[in-house]
C-alpha cells in the first residue's frame, strides 16, 4: 500500500501559523455581520452571506435517531429547523440576501437551545415582500460522462398575513464517471489479469418543498415544513478483462435505482405558565428500489455468466416531541420528552443464470426481514452564567428503546441508556472565545446493516446480523476562536471520542461477515479553520480561507486482535481557497486546492483503500452583474486527481493466504462548471 501523503496538510498547518501570530487591533463587542459587510461579494442568498463569515464553517444536524437535541451550528431567527430531510443549507439557499438583517456569531452555551456547542450562527431574517430567485448549474466532463443539463434551483418567498412562506423546486442532478486500467497480481507479484474498464453514473433528484412560518396569535410561533422528492439513478460500467490464459471477457454492470421520499414536519410554540412550550411532529418515509445486473461474455465458447441482485426497502419514521423552557433566577431551564418509531421493510433477492440462459433465484438467508425500533427519551437542561465571562449548560436524561426484527433470525431486545452533556463558554477577551463540551451520545443505526446483501460489482457479500446495537460514546470538544478584526478569524478545535460498541465487520459463522459491534475504539484529532483578509497587506479585495484536520483512531481488529485504525476513518484533510473581488469592478476570481486521505478499509476477506486524489484543484471567474445576473465559469480537477483502489483479497479470511492483489487507477479528467443566478 502507498504511504500516507502528508504534504498538503503540513502546508495548510503552516499557513495557519501566520494569522495566529499577526498583530491585530482590539475588537470590542459580539461578532455581528450586517449586509454591508458582504457587499463586495454581491451575495444572492443567506447561504452566500454565511459562507463569507470569516473562519466559520457550517455544520449540519447529525442524522440521529429521532430529533433529539440540536447538533448543528446554524439557527434561523433563533430556532433550529424542526425537520430532518430539509437541511439548513437548502433552507439558507432559498432565503434572499435582502431578507437577512444580520448574522450573529455567538457561543452555544449562551443560547437556550440544548445540544449546540462551539460557535453558532444565528441568521436573523425578515421577509420584505414577495420575491424569487433561481440558479442554473450545468456541468461538463471531458471523459466518460454525459453532460449535466438538469441541475437547477428556483424558490419564491413572501408574506401573507401572519404567514411567511418559502416554496422551492430544485434538482440535485449529478453526472460522474471514470475509466482506466486495473491490474491483478498473484501473491508472488506476477500479473494474472489486465482490465480496461469505464463507468458513468447519471443521477437526478428533483424535490418540491415548502416552509411556512406562522407568527401569532399573540406570542405564539409555528413552522410547517413539507418535502417530496424523487430519485432517478442509472449506472453503467463496461470493460474488457484479459487473463494470462488469453481468455478475454466482456463485462457489463448495470445499476438502476429509483423511488421517492417525503417528509411532513411542524412545530408550534406558545406561552404557558412561567415559560414556553413547543410541540414538534415529524413524519417521513422513503422507498428506493434498486436492481444490479452483471453480465460476463467470453471470447471462446464458454457460456454467458449473469447475476442479478434486487432490493426494495420501505423506510418510515414518526416522531413526536415536546419541549418546555423557562427562566428562573437568571438560569435557563428546559424539559423535553420525545417518542420515535422507525421501521424498515426489506426484500432482497439474488439470481444467477442457468445453462439454458434463464435466471433462477438463489437462496439469500437474511435478505427478507422487518426491523423496527420504538424509542422514548426524557431530557432536562440547565444553563446559567457563572460570571460576566463564563456561561455553562448542563443537560441529562436517558432513553428507553426496543429493537425488534422479524425474519433473518430476528429477535427483540430492550435497552436503557443514560445520555447528556456539559458545556461551557469562556470569553477570555473581547476577541478570544473558548468553548468546551463533554457529551454522552447514542449513535444512529442503519437498519440495512441488519440484513444480508450482495455487492455483485465488487464481488462482496454480507451476512445478516440481528444483534446490532447502536454505538455509544463519550465525546470531548475543546474549541478556541480568535477574532482578528479586519484581518479575519481563526478557529482551532481539539476533540476526542471514547466509543463503545463501535460498528465494524465481524465474523458470522465459519466463513461469513457482517456489520457488528466491537467493544471499544478511540478517536482524537485537531481541526483548524482560518480566514485571512489580505487588504492590510496591499492586496485589496483578496481573501484566503484555510482549513485542515488531522485525526488518529484505534480499534482492536476482530480477527488478529491487533490495534489498527478504524476502518475507512479520516486521517488527513486540508483545503486552501483564494478569492479576489477586484476593486471598483463586478469581477471576481478564485482558486483552491483540497485533499483527503482515509485509513484502510477492512473487511474479513480483504483490506484496501478506495479514494479520489491525491489533490483536487479548481479555478473560477465570476461576474456579479451581467444584466442583473451573477455568472460564473470554472474548471475543477486541475491536478488530475484519479479514482484509485488498491486492495488485497484473501482466499478465506485475512489471517489466511493471499488470493490476489488488485490495483486500479481510473482517470476522471477535467470538470467544467458553469452557473447563472438571478432573482425575480
Amino acid at each position: 500500500m502507498s504511504k500516507r501523503p502528508r504534504t498538503l496538510p503540513l502546508l495548510v498547518l503552516l499557513c495557519l501559523v501566520f494569522p495566529l501570530s499577526a498583530q491585530t487591533p482590539p475588537v470590542d463587542g459580539p461578532r455581528t455581520y450586517v449586509p454591508a459587510d458582504f457587499a463586495q461579494f454581491a451575495p444572492r442568498t443567506a447561504l452566500d452571506m454565511l459562507n463569507r463569515v470569516p473562519g466559520f464553517g457550517i455544520k449540519e444536524e447529525n442524522q440521529e435517531r429521532g430529533l433529539g437535541e440540536a447538533s448543528g451550528n446554524v439557527l434561523i431567527n433563533g430556532q433550529r429547523i424542526s425537520a430532518k430531510s430539509n437541511d439548513v443549507v437548502t433552507e439558507l439557499s432559498r432565503i434572499p440576501a435582502q431578507n437577512v438583517e444580520r448574522i450573529e456569531i455567538v457561543d452555544a452555551a449562551t443560547l437556550d437551545v440544548p445540544g449546540l456547542s462551539g460557535q453558532v450562527a444565528n441568521v436573523i431574517v425578515r421577509s420584505t415582500g414577495i420575491g424569487g430567485q433561481w440558479a442554473y448549474r450545468p456541468e461538463f466532463r471531458s471523459y466518460y460522462t454525459d453532460p449535466l443539463f438538469t441541475r437547477f434551483e428556483v424558490s419564491v418567498s413572501g408574506t401573507k398575513g401572519p404567514v411567511q412562506y418559502t416554496l422551492g423546486l430544485d434538482n440535485r442532478g449529478n453526472r460522474s464517471g471514470a475509466g482506466g486500467p486495473t491490474w491483478v497480481y498473484n501473491p508472488a507479484g506476477e500479473l494474472i489479469e489486465a482490465r480496461d474498464e469505464k463507468w458513468r453514473g447519471n443521477a437526478d433528484q428533483p424535490r418540491l418543498s415548502g416552509r411556512f412560518v406562522i407568527d401569532g396569535p399573540g406570542s405564539s410561533k409555528g413552522n410547517v415544513n413539507l418535502l417530496y422528492g424523487r430519485l432517478y439513478f442509472d449506472y453503467l460500467e463496461t470493460g474488457t478483462r484479459t487473463s494470462v490464459s488469453g481468455v478475454e471477457r466482456e463485462r457489463e454492470v448495470r445499476v438502476d435505482e429509483h423511488g421517492q421520499n417525503y417528509e411532513v414536519a411542524g412545530d408550534y410554540e406558545f406561552g404557558l405558565g412561567p415559560g414556553r412550550i413547543k410541540f414538534i411532529g415529524v413524519g417521513r418515509g422513503s422507498r428506493f428500489p434498486n436492481e444490479t445486473n452483471v453480465i460476463t461474455r467470453f471470447s471462446d465458447d464458454s457460456p454467458v455468466e449473469a447475476d442479478r441482485f434486487t432490493q426494495v426497502g420501505d423506510e418510515r419514521e414518526l416522531i413526536a416531541r415536546s419541549e418546555y423552557r423557562w427562566t428562573s433566577n437568571g438560569a435557563e431551564w428546559q424539559m423535553s420528552a420525545e417518542g420515535a418509531f422507525n421501521s424498515l421493510d426489506n426484500i432482497s433477492r439474488l439470481f444467477e443464470v442457468r445453462e439454458d440462459g434463464q435466471l433462477i433465484e438463489v437462496d439469500l438467508p437474511g435478505g427478507i426481514a422487518n426491523v423496527e425500533e420504538d424509542r422514548y427519551e426524557v431530557m432536562g437542561s440547565y444553563g446559567r452564567p457563572l460570571s460576566s465571562s463564563v456561561t455553562m449548560k448542563l443537560s441529562a436524561g436517558g432513553e428507553y428503546s426496543q429493537l425488534a426484527q422479524v425474519g433473518a433470525g430476528g429477535t427483540t431486545r430492550t435497552f436503557y441508556r443514560p445520555k447528556g452533556e456539559l458545556s461551557a463558554a469562556w470569553k477570555v477577551s473581547p476577541r478570544t472565545d473558548f468553548n468546551i463540551k463533554l457529551a454522552r451520545r447514542i449513535g444512529q443505526l442503519n437498519f440495512f446493516d441488519f440484513l444480508a446483501s450482495v455487492d455483485l460489482q465488487d464481488d462482496q457479500e454480507r451476512a445478516a446480523n440481528p444483534d446490532l446495537v447502536p454505538e455509544q460514546s463519550w465525546d470531548l470538544d475543546l474549541e478556541g476562536v480568535r477574532n482578528l478584526g479586519t484581518l479575519g478569524s481563526t478557529t482551532l478545535r481539539l476533540y476526542a471520542r471514547l466509543i463503545d460498541d463501535i460498528i465494524d465487520y465481524i465474523p458470522i459463522g465459519e466463513t461469513g461477515q457482517a456489520p457488528g459491534n466491537l467493544d471499544h475504539a478511540t478517536v482524537y484529532g485537531i481541526e483548524s479553520r482560518s480566514t485571512l483578509n489580505l487588504d492590510r497587506y496591499g492586496w485589496t479585495g483578496a481573501r484566503l480561507d484555510v482549513e485542515a484536520q488531522l485525526q488518529e483512531s484505534a480499534v482492536e481488529d476482530p480477527l488478529t486482535g491487533k490495534t489498527r485504525d478504524i476502518s475507512n476513518s479520516l486521517l488527513r484533510w486540508g483545503s486552501i481557497a483564494l478569492r479576489h473581488d477586484v476593486p471598483n469592478s463586478a469581477w471576481a476570481w478564485g482558486a483552491g486546492a483540497s485533499g483527503q486521505y482515509n485509513a484502510l478499509n477492512y473487511r474479513l476477506t480483504e483490506v484496501g483503500r478506495q479514494w479520489e486524489g491525491p489533490v483536487w484543484g479548481n479555478v473560477y471567474l465570476e461576474h456579479k452583474d451581467v444584466h442583473g445576473l451573477t455568472v460564473r465559469a470554472g474548471i475543477n480537477n486541475l491536478f488530475a486527481a484519479d479514482s484509485v483502489w488498491d486492495r488485497t483479497v484473501y482466499e478465506g479470511r485475512r489471517t489466511g493466504a493471499v488470493s490476489y492483489i488488485e490495483e486500479r487507477d481510473r482517470q476522471i479528467g477535467p470538470i467544467f462548471t458553469f452557473s447563472v443566478r438571478g432573482k425575480f
